[in-house]
């Protein structure tokens, strides 16, 4: 089995104007996943560890490192120096994201999020439509909401769509940004049995949960930030 993706020392800082100061987030970080390997990330608040992740969705560019992901369409791409059009097609197509905040168009409903999802894959309309229905049923989205505006949502049922629209394109790769912090365990329960699916689908993850219970008998590795090394 080899490495989906390799991070090799690095660092990100932040410059905070009003404070003309430097912020550290990251510094000399390196860790290495294994295809359909889950890795949990751990440590207090402030550590670094979203950091790592938006490294990786190139949300956010280092300073220092390298970050090496073995993508299918292209072989191994140093995602810190990758074009910006191979960037968006693996976010398309390969790398999924999920976070505990919803960002979408004011004026798209939830099932064309949900369907859209799919269609940019090349995925047929009729197929999109009825996968979009089974993930809605999945998260407990009520029927009423599926053509609705997320604005009008509940922040819980912002979550559970945002979830739900990245998950349902079974990306290679599945970054996990605290997706449960605000979910009631009911959603959570839903949250982590579609991920032992996606887990025995081949899909590779990295996440942060603030509730470490959820990560047992979810994560095959745990990186301890405080000591940027696995246990």
């Amino acid at each position: 089995m080899h490495d989906i993706l390799r991070i090799e020392n690095l660092s990100k800082s932040f410059y905070i104007h009003h404070l003309r100061q430097r912020i550290e987030a990251t510094k000399n970080i390196s860790l290495h996943v294994s295809e359909g390997e889950f890795i949990g990330i751990t440590g207090k608040s402030g550590s670094g560890k979203s950091t790592i992740l938006k490294s990786i969705y190139r949300t956010y560019l280092p300073e220092e490192g390298r970050i090496y992901y073995h993508s299918k369409a292209y072989g191994v791409v140093d995602l810190t120096k990758a074009h910006l059009r191979q960037i968006i097609y693996l976010r398309s197509y390969e790398i999924g994201y999920v976070s505990q905040f919803l960002r979408v168009m004011p004026r798209t409903t939830a099932r064309e999020i949900m369907e859209r999802a799919l269609l940019e894959m090349g995925v047929p309309r009729d197929e999109a439509q009825r996968e979009a229905v089974r993930m809605f049923e999945h998260f407990g989205i009520e029927k009423e909401l599926w053509d609705n505006y997320p604005m009008t949502f509940s922040g819980g049922e912002k979550l559970r769509l945002n979830v739900a629209s990245a998950m349902i394109k079974k990306p290679r790769l599945l970054l996990l940004d605290e997706p449960t912090a605000s979910l009631d365990q009911e959603s959570k329960g839903r949250v982590r049995s579609l991920i032992e699916q996606l887990k025995n689908h081949g899909t590779t993850m990295i996440g942060i949960f603030h509730d470490l219970e959820f990560m047992k008998g979810l994560c095959d590795k745990e990186f301890r930030m405080e000591t940027s090394s696995y246990v």
